[in-house]
């Protein structure tokens, strides 16, 4: 059996690095339009219309059933046959845009709650008290019930965004190059040899931007929620 390498670690780390951006991409794109779905779905669930709440909760429901590796493969072989019937042609679209698709309909079911318990968690006499005193519901929303939920969604966000960049890695079974994908291109070009010295370089890396998301994100915590009481009591100061 071949010894281990531990300097190879260091050897294939640059070789990896450069194909953060495709992960960065991916995780960005998927992000986006999954908290934008996201945000209609808690929307539907907060609104409690029989026929839209029933709709959200059963997308929720079947999107947390399915394996994130069958999803990707249902998006990526049936979703251009499902579009031939109504003559659309994605056969010849990026890779890329078969994984965000995929993501963002995983991820768009966990922001939905997220968002969701976030909103509720408000007290309701804050958003009644600034109407109360000349605001509209949007303005109450926006100045006085949005700033807290976003302190509140932060930890539910990031853990959903670990889960993805960890679960993206899946998107080499596809075909996309992302550091993940590099790595078995590397493993590949070596016929097997040094996958664990490979495998270790890439859990360093994902190590790295899990580390990287958590202190960015709690930072981020932290400042939102000092003097967060004073905030709301100043904000409806200024509106009355």
């Amino acid at each position: 059996m071949r010894p281990f390498h531990p300097a190879y670690i260091l050897e294939v780390l640059p070789q990896l690095i450069p194909y953060l951006l495709v992960t960065a991409e991916m995780v960005i794109g998927t992000v986006f339009f999954g908290s934008l779905f996201g945000l209609l779905l808690a929307a539907a669930k907060i609104r409690k219309r029989k026929v839209g709440a029933a709709l959200a909760n059963l997308y929720i429901y079947l999107t947390r059933c399915v394996p994130s590796i069958v999803l990707l493969f249902i998006v990526y072989y049936g979703l251009p046959e499902f579009l031939l019937w109504f003559g659309i042609n994605i056969n010849d679209a990026s890779k890329g845009f078969f994984v965000i698709t995929t993501f963002s309909i995983l991820f768009s079911a966990n922001m939905a709650e997220g968002f969701r318990s976030a909103y509720e968690a408000i007290d309701k006499g804050q958003r009644e008290a600034a109407v109360s005193i000349g605001l509209t519901e949007f303005q109450a929303f926006r100045r006085i019930v949005l700033p807290q939920c976003i302190r509140v969604v932060i930890p539910n966000f990031t853990n959903s965004l670990i889960s993805l960049m960890k679960e993206g890695s899946l998107a080499y079974t596809i075909g996309l190059i992302d550091i993940m994908g590099k790595g078995q291109l590397i493993i590949g070009q070596n016929q097997g040899s040094y996958s664990l010295e490979v495998y270790l370089a890439l859990f360093l890396l994902y190590w790295a931007l899990t580390i990287l998301v958590e202190k960015g994100f709690g930072a981020l915590e932290l400042q939102l929620s000092r003097g967060r009481n004073g905030q709301v009591y100043t904000e409806v100061r200024k509106c009355s």
